[in-house]
């Protein structure tokens, strides 16, 4: 079967999306592996009419309302491979499937770099965020400790004095100015620049000095980039963010390779479920319009990418 649009990725982003399509009556393949940024918190916050309900509960939700759509189908597996051109492009998965569709939507999401602080990972998503719109409420305005990973630690730590008194962990991976201690001392952040050993506890840091410092929780500025190769394979311009690399796209959600669409987290930042599905439902009408207008089709220019 040949399809209108094959989306890449079926979290948020691309379930709005798919939404979007499946509404229109056009044929939509979702190819999804199974693995939402989101899934090692227990709890979405910020996501009006879904707030505190667990991701998991979200998603499972949105799919089974997608798939009372006929013209929706969904394949658990995962893309490796993308061929052809606008109209003829054609999807390798890993169980050896192959399948056509007119236009590509990339909704993969993006892989988080942790900093290299032990016992970190095993707590991320959990009692170490990187959103504080999304978990800074729930931490009843307690102690707030900022592990510090690049400079947007320091727009972190200012940023979340609103959720309780905060402690920036500099950890070795910033250079203070002069002028970012006076901006963090402003804001009655203590700056703490005795290195982590590890992190033990709920959110307990013990210092290499043996102190041992407690938080209700803790926040780190992740360096994020895509979560697969796909896009860099089809020659898709990639740009550098703040927070990471991301796919570079107009505001149709147009990248580079003419035909070939990317929302949520893959192609936006900040990060959120609410953006991704705000991003999400945006690119699938696109996307529709470029079906309907194919004059409206030619990709953005590359120049400028990473």
């Amino acid at each position: 079967m040949d399809y209108d649009v094959i989306i890449i990725g079926g979290s948020y982003a691309g379930m709005a999306a798919a939404l979007q399509l499946v509404r229109a009556r056009r044929a939509v393949l979702v190819i999804d592996g199974g693995e939402r940024r989101n899934r090692f918190t227990s709890h979405s916050h910020g996501f009006l009419g879904q707030d505190g309900v667990p991701p998991g509960e979200i998603a499972s939700n949105a799919r089974r309302q997608l798939e009372a759509y006929p013209t929706l189908s969904w394949l658990e597996s995962r893309a490796e491979a993308v061929a052809g051109q606008v109209d003829e492009f054609t999807v390798t998965t890993s169980d050896g499937g192959s399948y056509r569709g007119r236009r590509i939507l990339l909704a993969t999401g993006v892989a988080d770099q942790l900093p290299a602080v032990k016992g970190l990972a095993e707590r991320w998503g959990k009692a170490i965020f990187h959103c504080p719109y999304c978990h800074g409420y729930e931490l009843g305005q307690g102690r707030i400790g900022i592990v510090g990973a690049s400079q947007m630690s320091l727009h972190q730590a200012e940023l979340l004095t609103d959720w309780g008194e905060v402690t920036l962990l500099v950890n070795g991976a910033i250079e203070l100015r002069q002028e970012d201690r006076h901006s963090l001392e402003r804001r009655s952040v203590t700056i703490e620049e005795v290195p982590i050993d590890r992190i033990e506890g709920h959110a307990d840091v013990i210092m290499a000095d043996g102190r041992l410092l407690r938080f209700a929780g803790l926040f780190t500025a992740t360096r994020t980039s895509p979560s697969n190769s796909l896009a860099e394979a089809m020659g898709c311009a990639q740009e550098e963010t703040p927070m990471g690399i991301q796919v570079r796209t107009d505001a149709e959600s147009k990248t580079s390779v003419t035909g070939v669409f990317a929302c949520g987290d893959v192609a936006r930042a900040p990060h959120s479920v609410s953006l991704a599905v705000g991003s999400g439902a945006m690119a699938g009408a696109q996307v529709h319009r470029s079906l309907l207008w194919p004059e409206t089709i030619p990709a953005l220019q590359a120049e400028g990418s990473v």
